[in-house]
């Protein structure tokens, strides 16, 4: 039966063949691897107009796009006395060498570049509050920091913030094999936590291609969705407790480790997603899953995307609980893979292609199901091409066909990256659309993304920074999200690019919500200014 639906569907390695045998393909060559005051006021009950005539309200406040940074608002300068506070609680922890704040100055991008002056360090939360009290009674502007990963400017200073980074907090405080249920400090570096997990037979419930450097406490603060949302959910489930220094260095405590709590309002969700800009995250406490014992990543190509989707269907009835992601990217994705970083395709060339993983506690039961899948797949035409792997090293090889592409779209030229959700079906349309509307602008239109939870990343290259390519993309590729009822930012948050555009994804009473909360909670508007809520905020 395998060799009939290998000859039909043009398969040059049988999808059966290679599941039993563990192994990929033998032709396969993987490569390693405006000035305005800080407080932020209620905005006014008229303010209830459809989102388009606000969107157009916030722009026309600026003489360049809504995604440029607006003028420096009122804060104070650090002093030489200030830098002797600092200093005083912070001993060789205090940074203002230029060449030791570069890094920490531009975004990973190399898209948003700042001029703070002060790097500080702290080990605890304590050491954090200090700083914060004394930069609220000051009007110092703050810039919380975690591994500067971010890719919409959120993670670096505007102007002279003082950078406080968490990368020194990165203890863990305790982990419980039982319930699965680790405490941290903000700043373990999310691979770290995965290896501590692991070697206790547990992982993380969110995983990311920036695993090696993101921290903890940043995948808190913007809310990361990742690879793992599909069979886990989004940090908003699996965060059970945050402890968090307010702008005023108030502690808030509500490092619980409890998976059922209905005692008053859930604050820590205030803060997942918040950016930093309502308080500074200093530990969580994470519920983890059993480590599955047995993994399993198919690499599929499909002729169209509306195959593609019939396959999403189709994998979702069969595999039901032991599918832990399912992501795609296109042609584009792939060609950029191969010219930049030397990783070839594992299979035939196709228009689209599929990264499936399962993950389950019983080889034989997930090796099954996952065979009656990829015939059924095969027979019903959905995939062209396949390989399967179970083995370690080629699970990461093929991951890296998916994980890799930011990367390799960093080698491509300038990069213009979209972070969107919309309904599954019209995931690609975007791209294409996009791409007949810029026509021979760009260099390089491509997208890939979690089909699994309708998040697209949409990005679009040229070979260097082009203002008249910005404005043909913002504000077209917003209007088409909002006209389909997407978001414009499903995982990678607002920051400093996206502030302006919110009302494309959020009703007016909820940007003025938002604005009351953060008044509350950071009167002085200290923290992390210029990102998250629109300038035009009253």
């Amino acid at each position: 039966m395998a060799s009939n639906l290998q000859s039909s569907l043009r398969l040059r390695i049988p999808l059966r063949q290679l599941f039993l045998h563990t192994s990929v393909s033998s032709r396969t060559r993987f490569a390693p691897a405006a000035l305005q005051s800080p407080l932020l006021t209620r905005c006014s009950p008229q303010a209830s107009a459809p989102r388009r005539a606000l969107h157009v309200g916030a722009a026309t406040g600026h003489q360049s796009l809504p995604s440029s940074p607006p003028e420096r608002l009122p804060f104070s300068r650090v002093t030489e006395e200030d830098l002797a506070f600092f200093r005083s609680i912070l001993p060789g922890r205090t940074i203002t060498d230029p060449d030791l704040l570069e890094s920490s100055n531009v975004d990973w991008l190399k898209s948003v570049r700042g001029s703070a002056e002060v790097l500080l360090r702290p080990q605890t939360t304590e050491e954090v509050s200090q700083v914060l009290s004394y930069c609220n009674r000051r009007s110092l502007a703050v810039n919380p920091q975690g591994g500067n990963t971010g890719l919409v400017g959120g993670s670096v200073p505007v102007y002279d913030e003082i950078i406080l980074s968490t990368a020194l907090m990165n203890k863990i405080h305790s982990f419980d094999n039982v319930s699965g249920i680790v405490t941290c400090q903000a700043g373990c570096i999310l691979e770290n936590l995965s290896l501590y997990l692991e070697d206790r037979d547990y992982i993380m419930p969110l995983d990311l291609g920036a695993k090696g450097s993101c921290q903890i406490g940043g995948n808190v603060a913007t809310n990361a969705g990742g690879l793992r949302l599909l069979r886990y959910g989004s940090l908003h489930g699996t965060v059970l407790g945050l402890e968090v220094v307010l702008a005023d260095g108030r502690v808030l405590d509500c490092l619980s480790t409890l998976r059922k709590d209905n005692t008053g309002y859930d604050l820590k969700q205030l803060f997942i997603g918040s950016e930093g800009t309502l308080g500074v995250i200093t530990a969580v406490s994470v519920l983890c899953p059993r480590k599955p014992k047995s993994v399993n990543v198919v690499f599929l190509g499909c002729e169209t995307f509306q195959q593609l989707l019939k396959t999403f269907h189709l994998c979702r009835s069969m595999l039901g609980e032991i599918l832990s992601a399912f992501e795609f990217l296109d042609s584009e994705c792939v060609r950029l893979l191969n010219t930049h970083l030397r990783l070839s395709n594992p299979i035939s060339d196709c228009p689209f292609y599929i990264v499936i993983e399962t993950s389950g506690s019983d080889p034989t039961h997930d090796s099954e199901k996952l065979h009656n899948f990829l015939e059924e797949a095969m027979a019903s035409a959905f995939v062209l091409d396949g390989t399967v792997a179970t083995e370690d090293s080629k699970i990461k090889a093929l991951w890296s066909m998916r994980e890799r592409v930011t990367e390799a779209l960093t080698h491509d030229g300038f990069t213009y990256k979209y972070d969107i959700s919309l309904p599954v079906e019209r995931i690609y349309q975007l791209v294409t659309d996009m791409r007949e509307h810029l026509g021979d602008r760009a260099k390089s239109v491509v997208g890939y993304g979690h089909v699994g939870d309708g998040n697209l990343h949409l990005n679009i290259t040229s070979p260097e920074k082009n203002p008249e390519l910005l404005a043909a993309i913002e504000p077209f590729v917003y209007e088409w999200t909002s006209r389909f009822q997407g978001s414009i930012s499903a995982e990678h948050g607002l920051g400093l690019k996206k502030r302006n555009y919110i009302h494309y994804s959020k009703s007016s009473q909820a940007v003025a919500l938002m604005g009351s909360i953060k008044t509350m909670l950071d009167p002085k508007g200290i923290l992390n200014p210029y990102k998250t809520l629109p300038d035009n905020l009253k």
